[in-house]
Order: C-alpha cells, then sequence, then structure tokens
C-alpha cells in the first residue's frame, strides 16, 4: 500500500492548532514504513503489487535498531503501512517502541481482518491513529480491494477504533469508479465518527498502471474540486472532520487554499516533500524520500548497508537541485514555486518528473482556452512492485458538454440529489467490471 499520502499532520481537534501545524524542513518529520508487504486483499490500485512479503523483510531486532535511528534523526511521526501491517506479527512490538521513543505512531489499513484483539493491541501498544482505507461505496470499494465482504470489514473495524480511544481516520483513493460516490462516503465518516479525512487520486503505477480506464483525466478536475470544496464545507466542518488533500492533489486554483491544511497563512504548497519533512521506508530496509515513488529510480540507499543519519543527507543533498521542468508546467506563473506538483504522479506518467497534467489550476486555464488535457496509455508496466508504464499528453478541443462524461454526470447527479451512506454504489456490477478489467 505505497500512499504518499498517508502523511499528515497530526490533528487533535483543535482547529487552530490545525492551521499552525507546519512541518520542519530541517529533517524528514514523518516516516511512512512499510513493515511488510504480505497483504489479504488484492487492491487493483496497488503501487507495489502488494500480496507476499519481500524476500528479506528486516527482522524484529532491525526493526528496533531502526526505530532508534529514526527517533536520533529527529522523526516525530511514524505511519506503518504494509502489504497489511498486521500480518506481521511483531508489528505491536514496532509500535510500542516507536511510542517509547516519544514518536507519534499511527497505521494504514484495509482492515480485512481487524479483529478486537487486534484493535487492543494498537491501544496497548500506544497506537495514537488508524487510518482505514475506504473506497466509494460497498460495490466500487470490493471491487477495487478484490475481496467481497472486504467493505463491511472495514466499516465494522471503524466503528471499532473510533470506541477504543485510537483516533479514526480514512483515506480515499479517487478514480473514475469512486468521484461520484464522494459525498455518500463523507457522510458515511461522520456516521463511523471518523476525525479526519485523506483524500488522494489514483496514480497510474503497480496495478493501477495496468487499468488505465481507472484513473481519472486531467479535465475531471474541473468538478472534482468544486466537489471536494462543497463536501469540506457541507458535510465535514459542520462535523468537525479534518480535510487532508493528498499530496497530488493540487495545486495553485482557486479553491486550493480552502481545501489545504494551513489557509489561514495563504497557499501552503512549496513543492513535493519527498526527503524533505518525508521519508519512504521499505520493508527489508530500503529508503527513499517518499514511500510511494518508484523504488527502481529513488531508493538512495539501505540501512542495513548505511545508517539512517548518512542515507538522509545524500537526500538533503538531493533535493537541494532543483526538478528540471518541461511541458505547460514549464511555462508556469507558478513553477518556481510548485515545482510541478507531486513528482510521484508525474514520474509514474511518463518515467521523469517535472510536468504533472494533474493540476486544477492548469485544467482551468486549459478550459478558459476551449482546450482540455486527456491521458493515453503508450507503454505497459513490466508487472512488478512499484513499477509504471508510459503516457502520452493528448490536447484537444474541449467538448460541448463536458457532462456527457459518464464520470462527471454521475458525480453532479450524486451531490444535487444526494446518495445514503449504505447505498451499494452509484455503477453496474457491469460498468465495473468493464472498467478494471481482468483479475
Amino acid at each position: 500500500m505505497p500512499v504518499a499520502d498517508v502523511v499528515q499532520p497530526r490533528y487533535d481537534g483543535d482547529p487552530q492548532k490545525l492551521a499552525r501545524w507546519q512541518p520542519d524542513q530541517s529533517s524528514p518529520s514523518i516516516a511512512v514504513w512499510e513493515i511488510t508487504l504480505r497483504c489479504d486483499l488484492g487492491c487493483r490500485h496497488c503501487g507495489s503489487r502488494a500480496g507476499r512479503a519481500r524476500n528479506d523483510e528486516l527482522t524484529t531486532t532491525e526493526a528496533l535498531q531502526l526505530v532508534h535511528q529514526l527517533s536520533d534523526l529527529g522523526v516525530k511521526e511514524v505511519t506503518l503501512i504494509g502489504g497489511e501491517f498486521y500480518l506481521r506479527e511483531d508489528w505491536d512490538l514496532i509500535a510500542a517502541e516507536i511510542a517509547r521513543r516519544g514518536m507519534f505512531c499511527s497505521i494504514v489499513s484495509g482492515a480485512r481482518q481487524m479483529t478486537d484483539e487486534r484493535i487492543e493491541r494498537a491501544v496497548a501498544a500506544g497506537v495514537g491513529k488508524i487510518s482505514l482505507s475506504i473506497d466509494g461505496l460497498e460495490r466500487t470499494h470490493d471491487a477495487i480491494r478484490g475481496s467481497r465482504g472486504s467493505w463491511k470489514a472495514a466499516v465494522s473495524a471503524a466503528r471499532r477504533i473510533a470506541k477504543s480511544g485510537i483516533d479514526l481516520s480514512v483515506n480515499t483513493q479517487m478514480n473514475r469508479l469512486t468521484m461520484p460516490e464522494l459525498p455518500a462516503v463523507a457522510d458515511l465518516l461522520v456516521s463511523v465518527g471518523a476525525r479526519s479525512w485523506m483524500v488522494i487520486l489514483t496514480a497510474a503505477m503497480g496495478r493501477a498502471a495496468d487499468r488505465p480506464s481507472l484513473l481519472l483525466q486531467p479535465y475531471h478536475l474541473l468538478y472534482l474540486f468544486p466537489l471536494l470544496a462543497a463536501i469540506k464545507r457541507e458535510r465535514l466542518d459542520p462535523h468537525g472532520i479534518a480535510f487532508f488533500p493528498g499530496n497530488n492533489v493540487g495545486y495553485f486554483g482557486p479553491l486550493a487554499e480552502t481545501l489545504r491544511y494551513g489557509a489561514d497563512r495563504g497557499h501552503v504548497w512549496d513543492g513535493c516533500a519527498a526527503g524533505r519533512s518525508t521519508l519512504g521506508i521499505e520493508a527489508d530496509g530500503s529508503i527513499k524520500g517518499c514511500p510511494s515513488l518508484p523504488s527502481s529510480d529513488y531508493v538512495r540507499g539501505n540501512i542495513r548497508e548505511r545508517s539512517l543519519r548518512d542515507i538522509c543527507s545524500g537526500l538533503a543533498r538531493e533535493r537541494e537541485t532543483p526538478v528540471e521542468l518541461w511541458g505547460l508546467c514549464k511555462t508556469c506563473p507558478y513553477a518556481e514555486r510548485c515545482r510541478a506538483g507531486c513528482t510521484w504522479t508525474s514520474h509514474v506518467l511518463f518515467g521523469r518528473a517535472g510536468n504533472n497534467p494533474f493540476c486544477h489550476s492548469r485544467a482551468l486555464a486549459l478550459a478558459q482556452a476551449g482546450r482540455i488535457e486527456r491521458l493515453e496509455p503508450a507503454g505497459a508496466a513490466p508487472g512488478t512492485p512499484f513499477d509504471f508504464g508510459c503516457y502520452q499528453i493528448i490536447e484537444e478541443a474541449m467538448p460541448a458538454d463536458l457532462e456527457s462524461d459518464p464520470v462527471i454526470g454521475l458525480t453532479v447527479a450524486s451531490q444535487t440529489f444526494g446518495l445514503a451512506p449504505d447505498t451499494v454504489g452509484v455503477w453496474s456490477q457491469q460498468e465495473i467490471s468493464e472498467t478494471l478489467g481482468p483479475n
């Protein structure tokens, strides 16, 4: 489960503290740690193609030693992910050591087998937050997650976690299937007692790279961003649920300050945070600046061979070199500050960073000129963890009626007429199967 955007500021219920949150840029403050690649789901979008454990995952002793190195480096929060975290039996020993060393421990889970016993172990270990993955309503979620019954299991786990004393968060992939169901998912958050919601655009990595029909198109952002703003204003804010757009949800459009935390200070996007405020750790001890970045291009060392501090020093030197911009990002008025947004999102589309079509500001500028961008596959992914294929950008005249697009039409309808959170979903099983393709 590579999710660069599980990285959230810790939310303690105080909106003023939330608005003042700012990561320490002197060294990584948040580490996202894949403690195993073993998984009990078969998610159709999974960038790491999780399922089996890696060949040489860290031992318990090595993992605990890494916790000490993270603490010594000054990391403030460690998020444990997988695969599925609880399929590594010593997960609570790692979590407890993180807490004992004074770092905040959070967890991301698909929750297919989140038993009461596992929740109790998380409480005993001092876990402060658990973020569950809920991708749309029941039929959509089960199809995307590759497991019938996974939606009900996640919703049940959410209610039990909310009662346990651990902060409950939810993270949701935004793609062709889930976009029309986002308002109902927001209502579900209220009913289960979630305190925050992280949304992220499904990126063309791993199994998602095999399913180009699952991805949103850049012009969908013209409707997605107003939808997110309305959800935040009408469904989340009245219930005190914090909203966190992922690092590939941006960037300098008119709704950016409404949606992104820190709005009282003005626009807070300041370029890709990989290696600056965030750190990614793979289960075998490999280190990269962000957990979602392709391993082949971005791993910068392994803690079995070099200390974490030494590896991070190299990342610090590397981040001082500006990314080479190209395409429309090169001529954007926000280029110097934005630096083409999320490195992960653009790299898995084109094999290099520096040009990101998933930008609200860019989509609006094109629309004003009567144009849109569309992505077409140009090369398949090889089928390995954290892999990607290749896409090309097609710029063309805007269709006369964009709302004839089924994703946009269903989104407008679901927002206008409402959709109960216990609804099975807006897509038929045939439409879902056509979008996801064969297993």
